[in-house]
């Protein structure tokens, strides 16, 4: 029924309700809250309670889904495969050719003023992961799906000859994700490995060295490695809706939809980020700082680019959602206080403070309605799915090291420092 509320208690989460449920406290006075689903406490720590703000993945809390002592039942179940005149039509996501940084990027650029095939390839570098030249052509390679390139006509998106270089550097991409992150293969329950695979990865503590100790320099660099994502926030994500049906593509379609606002624009995600980014005096224009951004940071993006655009990874890009979301909630907390305690207000922490109880949302539907019912509905996809996690961890790990390393000498984290305000 349309007006039908549903609560759905999700394993070792909170309840979500789904509805126009009104809460009250005992005393009959409204609890406020702008969102058409809530995540209610369940584990009893939440700081925010009645609401969850994702503590419960702190203390390990631990509850069925179903009437006490019910098991869920197991799912059926390896990475699929590896391996004319200025655009103006994009709506003010267009970003200029930033300098070559090396061959890759030299060969790009040449391939972007005179289409054709390219005659060779540059050498492979020793660590693509982190190489700035060949992140940086890869990541314009991308872009092109997503906005345009100044001077670079809207027809080059799918001109063979560009997409035989982009096929190139995604090889050398792909052999070294899969080789960080190792063989994956059949699990029965998705919704549980991914649950362990969190649980069990420290991750470097940025969140936690923003929220109490980082400079304004440094805690600004942050939002300037995490600009290349959020300015473009669900984006890499949902060119997967087309390719899931049923339960899974409903799940994904109800995560987007509240990451594009809910039907206001003011409140998408890339919408509040650029706030964020205004409030702290940077340029909110998309793709501003990409020419300081480091190859490891690029990879980031990269990675969900690449798992979005092929259809053959649709397994991988529902896992890295899952992860991105179950590793959201706490770290984005933890931002907000670190910009609170520089002495920054809602005009910054906005952003953050929405992610917060948003993702305690996202998390559940994520890892149990679109990942695991992937899972369950293409069982063959379950260990590219449990890839797509590990990759996220893997990278978000080497990216946050970075940054803390450089922090750590009292160096910048960017290829270049930010201009002083």
């Amino acid at each position: 029924m349309k007006d039908e509320v549903v609560i759905v208690p999700y394993q070792d989460g909170p309840y979500l309700v789904r509805g126009p449920v009104v809460l009250h406290d005992q005393h009959g006075e409204a609890i406020e809250s702008s969102r058409r689903t809530l995540a209610l406490c369940r584990c009893g720590k939440s700081r925010m309670r009645p609401f969850c703000d994702g503590t419960h993945q702190l203390l390990h809390f631990k509850a069925a889904s179903g009437a006490q002592g019910e098991v869920p039942a197991p799912a059926a179940g390896g990475l699929s495969g590896a391996a004319g005149p200025p655009t103006t039509s994009t709506g003010g996501r267009l970003i200029s050719l930033p300098p070559v940084r090396g061959p890759w990027t030299e060969a790009l650029a040449g391939l972007l003023r005179e289409p054709g095939w390219p005659e060779s390839l540059p050498q492979s570098p020793e660590d693509p992961l982190a190489d700035d030249d060949l992140q940086l052509a890869l990541y314009l390679c991308y872009e092109l799906h997503y906005s345009g390139i100044v001077g670079v006509p809207d027809e080059l998106e799918w001109h063979p000859g560009v997409l035989l270089f982009r096929a190139a550097l995604e090889r050398q991409f792909a052999r070294a994700v899969q080789t960080a992150v190792g063989e994956t293969g059949h699990v029965d329950s998705v919704g549980e490995e991914l649950q362990r695979l969190v649980a069990e990865d420290p991750g470097p503590p940025l969140s936690r060295f923003v929220e109490l100790e980082a400079t304004l320099e440094q805690a600004l660099e942050h939002v300037v490695h995490r600009s290349a994502y959020q300015l473009k926030e669900a984006d890499p994500h949902s060119w997967a809706i087309p390719r899931l049906t049923g339960r899974s593509k409903a799940a994904l379609v109800e995560i987007q939809t509240d990451e594009y606002g809910g039907g206001r624009a003011e409140r998408i995600h890339a919408a509040l980020f650029a706030k964020t980014m205004r409030g702290l005096g940077l340029d909110d224009r998309y793709g501003a700082y990409v020419d300081r951004l480091p190859g490891i940071t690029l990879a980031t993006v990269n990675l969900m680019s690449w798992f979005g655009l092929h259809r053959r990874l649709r397994g991988a890009v529902a896992g890295h959602l899952a992860a991105f979301e179950m590793t959201s909630s706490v770290p984005n907390r933890r931002y907000g206080n670190g910009f609170r305690r520089l002495g920054f207000g809602p005009e910054v922490t906005d952003f953050y403070d929405e992610h917060v109880e948003a993702d305690a949302v996202h998390d559940n539907i994520a890892v149990w309605d679109l990942a695991d019912g992937l899972g369950r509905d293409e069982p063959a996809l379950t260990g590219d799915i449990v890839f797509g996690a590990r990759a996220l961890l893997t990278l978000e790990a080497r990216w946050a090291e970075h940054l803390l390393n450089c922090w750590s000498r009292s160096e910048t984290s960017l290829l270049a420092p930010l201009p002083a305000n």
